[in-house]
């Protein structure tokens, strides 16, 4: 069995140095195809797995529906022969490495969702053939990759560092980042053996600018969450902060800029109107569900966690106090939403404040409008079904009696709106650079 293993793991070694190996990604969002551009970009041939049969019809005919991801892009990657989309699971046995690249969200009992992971594992353990090597990019707890993911390919016979290999490596993608792309992100990998970890390490090296291997997948899934986690605890506690500092009138943002001046001990964090995108409002939450594994109680991170989710219901009551002031009421008062995004200047919603924001607003009674120049129109999602379009702000701002940054996009006349709608309550401090009239901002 030895001989055989080593000539299992040596072909697939050849094939990947030879860039022979056939790529496949599984879920071909904001992490998965940008991934395989990279590795097409790195002259591998690359299958792209989605079961949106919407998206690899855009793909199989070179249009991207990434805002951040040219189009060009993706017709070249078609032209070159060497990239396909499909949404047909039985062909994962034509390709050598198996990429994972699918949602990790979390329950309405804030309990990690596995249900994506589970279900691609056993879409792969159904076709799965030796000498394949699977990697799981999905963010999730310590222990999946060896826990879930598995069992579930070994379930047919073939043994993970025998037959087939198996890694986990966590995605670092930023949409919208002009500095950072998923070539130039380190790229942490880490096997649940020895020859998975020096098959995926020479998988990455094949096509990204650095690879950082560490000494097992544990430790790769412990990297992004520590990541995330010290992230969400930092913004935890300059959120907390703001509302303590509002109420000594004092401004949280020119003491973070006065703080920031300190070129040693100090990163700045910024507050705002709640976490959004896919990892720092959940990734937190996987660590503090496993570690009541083993009997522990992660209160630090669990308090961050509160602190931020209370931030939307913290908007919400600023806006209606300052409508009061203004002898107006929330009930009935018509409400516009600058930015429904979950980051400036991108199209990803992904656990965006605004959505809580809105559903609070409307369950208030207020009219609620939103302008976002990269979203057009709310989509339905798992958790919002919210109806609306984007109005536009090129006239009719004098009927609303309020407006609300949410998101600081670019492509927004702040001053425009400031001097037609009598009262704006601002997250984000964009109306520390744009001049306006005392007593029409209120920061939140």
């Amino acid at each position: 069995m030895a001989k055989t293993t080593v000539t299992v793991a040596d072909g697939l070694a050849r094939a990947i140095e030879d860039k022979t190996a056939r790529v496949g990604v599984i879920g071909l969002g904001y992490v998965g195809l940008p991934l395989v551009l990279e590795f097409i970009r790195g002259g591998f041939p690359v299958v792209g797995f989605d079961i949106d049969h919407e998206k690899v019809a855009h793909l199989q005919g070179g249009a991207s529906y990434i805002s951040h991801i040219d189009p060009a892009r993706i017709r070249a990657a078609r032209e070159s022969g060497r990239f396909e989309a499909t949404a047909d699971f039985s062909r994962l046995s034509e390709a050598d490495a198996v990429i994972i690249c699918v949602p990790t969200p979390l329950t309405p009992q804030r309990e990690p969702d596995l249900s994506y992971i589970e279900k691609t594992a056993e879409a792969i353990a159904a076709t799965i053939r030796p000498g394949q090597l699977v990697v799981l990019e999905s963010t999730t707890y310590p222990g999946t990759t060896d826990e879930v993911v598995r069992p579930r390919l070994e379930a047919g016979g073939l043994r993970v560092e025998q037959d087939i290999f198996l890694a986990f490596s966590p995605e670092r993608e930023d949409p919208g980042n002009p500095s950072f792309s998923a070539r130039t992100i380190p790229k942490v990998v880490g096997g649940v053996g020895p020859r998975s970890a020096r098959l995926a390490e020479a998988l990455y090296r094949g096509t990204l600018d650095q690879v950082v291997r560490v000494s097992s997948a544990r430790v790769a899934e412990a990297v992004k969450i520590l990541e995330n986690t010290y992230r969400a605890v930092n913004i935890a506690l300059v959120n907390e902060l703001k509302i303590t500092f509002d109420h000594m009138g004092i401004d949280i943002w020119e003491v973070i800029e006065a703080a920031k001046t300190k070129p040693f001990g100090f990163a700045a964090f910024y507050p705002g109107p709640g976490l959004g995108g896919h990892c720092i409002p959940i990734d937190p939450f996987y660590l503090t569900w496993k570690a009541r594994e083993y009997g522990l109680s992660t209160r630090f991170i669990e308090l961050a966690g509160e602190v931020n989710t209370g931030m939307p219901r913290y908007v919400v009551q600023r806006l209606s106090s300052a409508l009061n002031d203004a002898g107006k009421c929330l009930r009935g008062s018509r409400i516009l939403i600058l930015g429904v995004a979950y980051k400036k200047d991108v199209a990803d919603m992904r656990e965006s404040p605004a959505l809580e924001i809105i559903e609070e607003l409307q369950q208030a009674g207020a009219e609620v409008d939103y302008h976002d120049p990269h979203i057009p129109q709310l989509h339905k999602m798992r958790r919002h079904q919210l109806a609306l379009t984007s109005v536009p702000l090129d006239g009719g701002l004098s009927r609303f009696d309020a407006a609300v940054v949410v998101t600081d996009h670019s492509k927004v006349d702040y001053a425009a709106v400031v001097s037609a709608i009598p009262l704006v309550v601002d997250t984000r401090n964009v109306y520390g650079r744009v001049p306006h009239a005392p007593g029409r901002v209120v920061k939140a």
